[in-house]
């Protein structure tokens, strides 16, 4: 396909230049929150065979798998899966060099639990990325993903005024509403889509002390859901 093609293409370009430092592996209160709510939301067991999309450089699968999950890395860049398996040599994971709707042609596996952390609105087609992921998932499997919430508009800002960032690398975004990404889930066989919104700040907010307590406290405050900053998804493929 042509047009994932060069999407892609563009995509490892993009993410060769950006400034990698909010991609780097960090022990912090903002990847600890995104991790708590995949944890519960995806139901993760240590037991479970997790496929994790756009891993990048590992910085929401290291706390996965010193966790002992068991995790197969995905994302469309070598030289991203080559740093993650260099900087993380003590531990032990598979990875999957390939795009999403490329799933099945790259491995006969199946997955429990197949994730993703702020790649979706990176792809372009979501129903080949919810198709493959259907045809890897077992029976009575999730698929979860934490995205940007699209009516935020700080993200808007933050493209603007962040240096290397891109609306072209970005724009999808605008495609992370709920009636869009479980609309393609269930086209594509999977049941139960639903999503909820979560979180307010940006990392440098959260990685404060009272960041942490009042992000936390957030959650709990029903009046404060229209200020969310993040969406989860989620849906089941039938047992």
């Amino acid at each position: 396909m042509p047009l994932t093609s060069d999407h892609n293409a563009y995509q490892r370009h993009y993410y060769r230049s950006l400034d990698k430092r909010t991609m780097q592996r960090t022990d912090s209160a903002y990847v600890r929150h995104k991790i708590d709510w995949m944890t519960e939301y995806a139901g993760l067991e240590p037991g479970h065979h997790i496929l994790e999309i756009g891993s990048g450089l590992g910085k929401f699968s290291e706390p996965l798998l010193r966790s002992g999950h068991r995790l197969t890395c995905l994302d469309i860049s070598e030289d991203m899966l080559a740093d993650m398996k260099r900087e993380l040599a003590d531990l032990s994971f598979e990875t999957l060099l390939c795009d999403v709707g490329d799933l099945p042609e790259h491995t006969d596996q199946r997955f429990d639990r197949v994730i993703g952390f702020f790649v979706l609105h990176h792809v372009p087609d979501l129903d080949a990325a919810f198709a493959a992921i259907a045809k890897v998932l077992e029976p009575g499997g999730v698929v979860a993903f934490c995205e940007p919430r699209a009516v935020n508009p700080l993200y808007h800002v933050q493209i603007a005024l962040t240096p290397g960032m891109t609306w072209k690398a970005e724009r999808g975004i605008r495609n992370m509403r709920p009636r869009l990404v479980e609309a393609a889930m269930r086209r594509n066989g999977l049941v139960s889509a639903h999503s909820l919104s979560c979180g307010l700040f940006p990392p440098f907010l959260t990685n404060t002390t009272v960041g942490d307590r009042v992000e936390r406290a957030v959650e709990r405050a029903r009046l404060l859901h229209p200020l969310h900053a993040f969406s989860l998804f989620r849906a089941e493929k039938p047992a």
